[in-house]
């Protein structure tokens, strides 16, 4: 038995002793390493082994640790390149690592939800993006997906990418339309590390030492640690969202021959007024894939014509169909339109065609989003609706696997897919997050400040600069003025602007009220280049709109007085000023009349006598017109300090 042990641990030596040299993930070819710092290099070797870094003409040495751990920083360089990186042992030369086309430039961190990760190929014009998009000095890494309940030494994949027509698509839309800005104002190489998971709270990016600092996360978090939960739970939850995607994305069980075909018997699917979405389906809290059917008549001029169909706003992924052919598969993403053309060769002569549409339904939504007017087929010169009455069924193809969301865990994305980063050199972060915290919105004015605290620490850069995105306007428009979860979260995300070295862009005019993706990214990642130039780069410029000062009331009114207004306030459609409310002492609230006043705003209603607070932009999708002769919206504010619904 003791011969055993001896041979094992002799193995285990052995082994040890042989290890060649390695870099996590986060280095490799053509990446961008971040000027004007010290740039940190780390991996694994074996133990004691000298290590030695070159980088064109500069060299650093280290000695790796009793675990074969080592880091080394190589002496500060000015933008360019390109370099070729060579790490090796000392006593290995021709066991070196080589690392080609090595830009200096400026890094950022990319990371969030879904508004960040959405990709360029989803966004507003984006095959006019994607043709152009020749950037061969902006370069990405797009850190794949992981969770994880421990610290992770390496993110699970990843690699460097120039910046081309056939590699942006899956860029983040709103980091690569920075990028390009901060590239061609500051005339640097650009990377983006790009980290991010739609859907997921601020939680899962902070880590566990900070969360256990608040009682807001430290209960939840501790509770984490009695769950049965380990790697293969995590593991299982990803493998059912890959069969999700495989259901979603590939029709299952020749459903879409089946259910298109125009002689299949729907007698016995539901009826539904279209457009419309799953929560008006009747079927409540439904994840899976639902089938839709229409027979339409079209007129005889119609027959053997190249005829457009207009899909309007459809919600997620979906598929068309025409007479049993498939027309497109939208798979997340689309030009500007939902328009396709339907060959001439596929319209019947009988005035009876068969129209499918296949949806999936996840995350609450699914379906096809009103105006009604936007539903239709024509031939250029008339058009036939596509609204009215549908056919629907759910369940013609297997159920989606239950998803138990580890990612939404506390810590598990700081653990794999934030501290492998770390301590990359980077110029800052760009942030772009709040949706789903949304529902505890008060308690972001926490969290926030303590996720941009945490990732500084650990960093070590000192207080790198911050930029986040506030959230846009979204969701139904309200008829009266009302209390609003989202008004709250920006609320809480404006606030946050206390932290030292931080910026936040406003999109509040940048939204869709039936799209909590809006496809304009283009200014969004425009306004926080803005900042960057102002904040990072010293650039002479207007990067704000005007945000609330401090007000004053006077005879039935209260005047507003801003900062950082830019030139001068205006509207942002030249007619009269939209988004105010105000209210006395009832806490009441009205819609306002409201008057530029040179830099000021007087506001005042004939239903409130003696006002005490106003409101602007306080809702989920404000109507609001206010905005500085640069064209940046005011900042929602409140002048009252009133509990809110997340005010527990």
């Amino acid at each position: 038995m003791r011969k055993i042990v001896l041979s094992i641990l002799l193995c285990s030596f052995v082994a040890a002793v042989s290890a060649q040299i390695s870099l996590p993930k986060v280095f490799g070819d053509g990446m961008v390493l971040q000027r004007d710092i010290k740039i940190p290099l780390w991996g694994k070797s074996t133990p004691g082994a000298l290590i030695i870094a070159e980088l064109g003409n500069a060299k650093a040495t280290t000695k790796a640790d009793s675990f074969g751990k080592w880091m080394l920083r190589l002496p500060k360089f000015k933008a360019g390149g390109p370099y070729t990186l060579k790490i090796y042992e000392k006593d290995k030369p021709n066991e070196a690592i080589v690392l080609d086309e090595i830009l200096i430039g400026d890094v950022w961190l990319a990371s969030g939800q879904s508004n960040m990760e959405w990709q360029v190929q989803q966004a507003k014009d984006a095959g006019k993006e994607i043709a152009n998009a020749n950037f061969p000095q902006v370069r990405f890494l797009v850190v794949d997906h992981s969770k994880e309940i421990k610290l992770q030494p390496d993110i699970a994949s990843g690699k460097w990418e120039v910046c081309d027509s056939s590699s942006v698509k899956e860029f983040s839309a709103v980091a690569y339309f920075f990028a390009r800005k901060i590239h061609q104002d500051q005339n640097v190489p650009v990377g983006i590390i790009q980290s991010t998971w739609g859907g997921t709270p601020i939680e899962a990016w902070t880590s566990r030492e900070m969360l256990l600092t608040s009682p807001i996360t430290r209960e939840n978090t501790l509770a984490t640690d009695t769950l049965t939960l380990d790697r293969d739970d995590l593991v299982a939850d990803s493998l059912s969202w890959v069969r999700i995607w495989d259901i979603v994305y590939n029709p299952q069980n020749n459903a879409d021959n089946i259910f298109t075909a125009t002689d299949y018997d729907d007698a016995d699917w539901a009826e539904i007024e279209m457009p419309n979405v799953l929560k008006d389906f009747g079927i409540g809290s439904y994840e899976g894939m639902v089938w839709l059917r229409k027979i339409i008549s079209l007129p005889e001029s119609f027959a053997g014509k190249d005829l457009t169909v207009s899909l309007g706003h459809p919600e997620m992924n979906y598929s068309f169909y025409f007479n049993g052919k498939e027309i497109c598969k939208n798979v997340w993403y689309s030009d500007s339109t939902h328009s396709y053309t339907i060959p001439g060769s596929l319209v019947q002569q009988t005035e009876e065609n068969t129209i499918a549409v296949r949806v999936a339904m996840l995350w609450g939504g699914g379906g096809l989003n009103p105006p009604a007017d936007e539903l239709y087929i024509t031939d250029g010169n008339s058009s036939i609706s596509l609204a009215g009455n549908w056919l629907y069924k759910k369940d013609l193809e297997p159920s989606f696997p239950k998803i138990l969301n580890y990612q939404y865990y506390p810590t598990v994305l700081f653990n794999s897919m934030i501290n492998p980063l770390i301590p990359y050199g980077i110029k800052g972060y760009i942030w772009y997050q709040g949706e789903s915290n949304a529902a505890g919105a008060y308690n972001y004015r926490e969290l926030f400040p303590m996720l941009i605290k945490d990732w500084r620490q650990r960093w070590q850069q000192g207080n790198l600069p911050f930029l986040f995105v506030q959230l846009a306007n979204y969701m139904e428009r309200k008829t009266l003025p009302s209390e609003s979860e989202w008004a709250e979260l920006r609320e809480a995300q404006t606030l946050t602007l206390t932290q030292p070295n931080t910026g936040m862009a406003c999109a509040i005019d940048l939204g869709e009220d039936n799209n909590i993706h809006p496809g304009n990214k283009q200014e969004v990642g425009r306004r926080l280049a803005l900042i960057a130039n102002k904040m990072v780069y010293k650039k002479d410029c207007v990067a704000y709109g005007p945000m609330f000062h401090d007000f004053q009331k006077e005879e039935g009114r209260i005047r507003i007085h801003f900062t950082n207004g830019g030139s001068a306030l205006l509207t942002k459609d030249g007619n009269k000023v939209t988004g105010f409310a105000i209210a006395g002492n009832d806490r009441k609230f009205y819609w306002a009349k409201a008057e530029i006043d040179g830099n000021d705003i007087v506001v005042y209603s004939d239903e409130v006598a003696e006002p005490v607070a106003v409101r602007y932009a306080w809702a989920d999708n404000p109507e609001c017109n206010l905005v500085n002769s640069e064209g940046l919206p005011v900042v929602p504010f409140r002048t009252d300090d009133w509990k809110g619904i997340t005010q527990k």
